[in-house]
């Protein structure tokens, strides 16, 4: 089972829009528009047509998602074994299980639902019951079943096509094969229904396509595509006669079946196969989808019945293999993929994601000639770059090296696109080169001023330009910097020192205006230099070795303050945290880990399932990014240090090492347990209080909220004329709660004649109902539902009453705090304590402070309300620092 990290904790995956199978198109009649659902792994994705919005994601399939088709109703996803039916992409509504190999065709079939594994065997399911309506059994020898299509009009009725390249039709409702269409000696791949009643569009692994009359067994019509099998298939139902073809090129071709021709083509519509193909129903938009991680919608608006992209949402067609964070908000992302792409992804929202464009020799030409002379053009992969934020606006403010070329290309952030500079030193085509060698920047830095680029080279190079002009300025060393490919530069955050790092496992400081002959201090690392890592903030600089280790190195002292060893492959990146307390670095031993810069130690390592490629974190600290191996997506994951007190201890290097999965686009894991849900507790059952947990009363906020403030609520509410009180009425007599004045003379004690007098003693004790439960209560519970039970000025005159003099006085004051003292140790009902104790205090403070037994019991209230407010101060601060960060998210 996997474990978990001490800091950083699985958050959610960007850059994931489509996979190799097919988008699924639904009209919601709620929403008036279709949406498109793709699947991403091991979840799918549903997006409004009209702007291309992320709608929802749904939740985990424990396996990879084989094959979605959809209704009115329900989005079906087959993983594994399992068919799920959901709701609004995220409810899960049915499932169906039962198959014994993974499925790979699913057909809605009105109340039913149509599945086919891969040992061919064809259930039907009714959908509302989940059970097996009817199950056909097919031998793969003889009939392995490759598509399937219900023909429009033709009840109870489908169309199975096969590798063999026959096709039978099949009544369901009698379980009878009804005709056996021979075939045209080539595997079917796909089966659509024309907008002609009886015409069936049937594409072939060899590239034709046949429009075939199943009603006459009749061909109508054939066309042949020369980019190969076909993968999809779609027609037009806006009143032109055009179908859309599909191949593995990437390639959309469309045939007019009127003129029997080709009407048009869309060449290079995506990087790979077209794996999806739809034109949406009475509109002139088709949608595509395909395996290079991108989903578009076309129109057809050209004169000559041609299409043009109208939207996109697209990723990385080739796993990204350099990221870094760009800005001081920590929301943008910059990455380079092998696809040859520089992107933007945002931390926030899908709909920031952007893309720069993909390198180009020649952009303008390639522009100008059309999108194969593009292809043709099109610069190797982007394996480092640098960016700064000073002149974004002004010019460019990226610099690119790519893989196995001299050349270094310029890009603006702000402009979203590839820039006109092209860096490359005139001086290095001569006699500074050896023989033989192909020049190729490998390493650059562009400073903090947005001014200079410092590049390092293979031939041991080292040269500054201008990155506003193109202008090469300076040259480190003569002739070499060193004697061997430079794979670091660093400049740090004031342009006075340059660093540079080579094979020759020599770090050299240079000055960075002059350059010179030679450096001004000279390190011995003793191994080869991999990288550089710089924090420019704290003057720190990280150097990774061939020998899996890493170093250090001060910029201001110039020596190495620290090594690192434990990684057994080798460190593909490492990232410093905002603070630089922290240097993480990840290896192709498939670890990420943590390093504490002051004490030198590991603190947190865990694994994951694929080498990282790439790490960055953000310059808020909220964030780790990630890139790995054979991954599309960039993974991010949450600092746990944030909102939670983590305790770091030192790891030694044989300590278990936990398995991590990534982060998924996913909310949670699919889970289905029958057991649980039908052993499920009944929810109005109630709990005894949990140990170390602090309760709410359900009480009204007007019940004890404004007790405070009753002396300003009283006078804003006293009437204009006092109320008159009757004549020669005895003022001291007590009188009853009664409509109608009359007097408590329940205390009166007669003499021998008979005549009624009251003890003075009795008057002075005269308590209210409360007092008197308060002074003879054993079990505070009953005294404190008293309590609960009156409103705001009853609790106000109570609680005055109890200010009474002399010793019984205060005998009631201090039952009164121990009231407080049980209701506090409860951990009950903590918003009334703290009210009845502001209370109390603000009437009967200057008496508990006079008195010392009141003032002795005083303590040890306070230790009971402390102790209560640390625990829900702990709970109150958890929760608002994650509120925050799904909020940002």
């Amino acid at each position: 089972m996997p474990g978990s990290s001490k800091i950083f904790l699985p958050h959610r995956a960007l850059g994931y829009v489509s996979n190799h199978i097919p988008a699924v198109v639904r009209y919601i009649h709620k929403r008036r528009e279709n949406v498109i659902v793709t699947c991403v792994g091991k979840s799918f994705h549903t997006y409004g047509s009209t702007h291309l919005k992320l709608l929802a994601v749904s939740n985990l399939h424990d396996d990879e998602i084989t094959c979605m088709t959809g209704d009115t109703y329900h989005v079906y996803s087959a993983s594994g074994n399992c068919i799920y039916a959901w709701r609004r992409g995220t409810e899960l509504k049915h499932t169906y299980a039962g198959h014994n190999k993974a499925i790979h065709l699913l057909l809605p079939f009105g109340p039913h639902l149509i599945s086919v594994d891969e040992s061919s065997s064809l259930r039907v399911w009714d959908i509302k019951s989940e059970e097996v309506y009817l199950e056909l059994t097919f031998d793969n020898d003889v009939f392995q079943v490759s598509a399937l299509c219900h023909p429009s009009t033709y009840l109870n009725k489908i169309l199975l096509g096969s590798q063999q390249g026959s096709l039978q039709l099949w009544n369901l409702k009698t379980s009878k094969l009804i005709y056996t269409f021979p075939g045209w000696s080539s595997s079917v791949t796909e089966l659509e229904q024309a907008p002609a009643v009886d015409v069936i569009a049937v594409g072939l692994l060899s590239g034709k396509i046949i429009l075939h009359n199943i009603k006459c067994d009749e061909t109508v019509m054939e066309f042949t595509q020369d980019w190969g099998p076909v993968t999809s298939l779609s027609f037009r139902t806006d009143g032109e006669p055009i179908m859309a073809s599909g191949t593995l090129a990437g390639h959309v071709v469309f045939w007019n079946l009127e003129e029997r021709k080709v009407a048009s083509q869309l060449l290079n519509g995506h990087d790979a196969a077209i794996s999806g193909l739809h034109c949406l129903p009475n509109e002139p938009l088709m949608v595509t989808s395909s395996p290079d991680n991108s989903v578009k919608i076309w129109i057809f608006d050209l004169p000559d019945g041609g299409v043009r992209l109208l939207r996109l949402r697209e990723g990385h067609a080739a796993p990204p293999s350099y990221i870094r964070f760009h800005g001081n908000n920590g929301q943008s992302i910059l990455s380079a993929g092998g696809d040859s792409s520089l992107r933007v992804f945002n931390t926030i929202s899908e709909t920031a994601n952007k893309s720069l464009g993909k390198g180009s020799f020649n952009r303008k030409l390639a522009k100008k000639k059309g999108k194969l002379d593009a292809v043709r053009l099109q610069m190797p992969p982007i394996v480092q770059f640098t960016s700064e934020t000073t002149r974004e606006k002004e010019w460019d403010n990226i610099a690119a090296a790519h893989l196995g070329l001299p050349v270094v290309t310029t890009w603006s952030f702000h402009k979203q696109k590839m820039g006109e500079l092209q860096l490359f030193p005139s001086n290095l085509k001569g006699e500074h080169v050896k023989p033989k060698l192909k020049l190729t920047a490998l390493s650059l830095c562009l400073t903090h001023c947005g001014n200079f680029v410092v590049i390092g080279y293979n031939s041991g190079n080292i040269e500054r330009f201008n990155i506003q002009s193109g202008i090469h300025r300076s040259s480190y060393g003569t002739p070499l910097a060193h004697s061997g490919p430079v794979r670091g530069v660093a400049v740090d955050s004031l342009n006075q020192i340059v660093v540079s790092g080579g094979r020759d496992g020599l770090c050299k400081f240079w000055i960075f205006k002059t350059g010179g002959k030679h450096p001004i201090k000279t390190l011995k690392l003793g191994e080869s230099v991999n990288f550089f890592q710089t924090h420019r903030e704290s003057s720190l600089l990280c150097v990774s070795l061939e020998d899996f280790s890493l170093s250090i190195i001060d910029f201001d002292t110039k020596t190495v303050v620290r090594r690192f060893e434990g990684h057994t492959g080798q460190v593909t990146d490492v990232t410093f945290s905002p603070d630089s307390r922290w240097v993480i670095s990840a290896s192709m031993d498939c670890t990420i880990r943590t390093w504490d810069i002051p004490s030198a130690q590991l603190v947190d390592c865990f694994q994951v399932d694929a080498a990282c490629t790439s790490i960055t974190m953000s310059p808020t600290g909220e964030l780790l990014a990630t890139s790995h191996v054979d991954y599309k997506g960039i993974f991010l994951w949450s600092n746990k240090t944030l909102w939670s007190l983590v305790s770091l201890k030192p790891l030694s290097l044989d300590s278990a090492i936990p398995l991590v999965s990534l982060p998924s686009t996913g909310a949670t894991c699919l889970t289905v347990d029958v057991e649980e849900s039908e052993t499920e507790e009944d929810e109005s059952e109630e709990f005894e209080q949990i140990e170390n947990l602090i309760t709410l009363s359900t009480l009204a906020v007007s019940r004890w909220q404004n007790i405070l403030d009753i002396d300003i609520i009283k006078k804003r509410n006293k009437p204009l004329e006092p109320p008159k009180t009757p004549k020669n009425a005895p003022f001291f007599l007590p009188t009853l709660p009664t409509l109608n004045m009359e007097f408590d003379l329940s205390s009166a004690i007669k003499n021998s004649n008979n005549e009624k007098t009251i003890s003075l003693k009795n008057i002075k004790q005269n308590l209210t109902p409360f007092a008197k439960l308060l002074r003879d209560a054993k079990d505070f519970g009953v005294v404190v539902d008293k309590l609960k039970s009156l409103g705001p000025s009853a609790i106000d005159f109570e609680i005055n009453a109890l200010g009474m003099e002399g010793e019984d006085g205060e005998r009631l004051l201090l039952k009164f705090m121990e009231m407080l003292n049980f209701l506090l140790e409860s951990n009950r009902d903590f918003e009334l304590g703290q009210a009845y104790m502001a209370l109390f205090l603000k009437v009967h403070g200057n008496t508990v402070a006079t008195t010392p037994a009141l003032l002795h019991y005083l303590d040890k209230v306070q230790e009971v309300q402390m102790r209560d407010w640390k625990i829900l101060e702990d709970k109150i601060w958890y929760t608002m620092a994650a509120v925050n960060l799904l909020k940002e998210s």
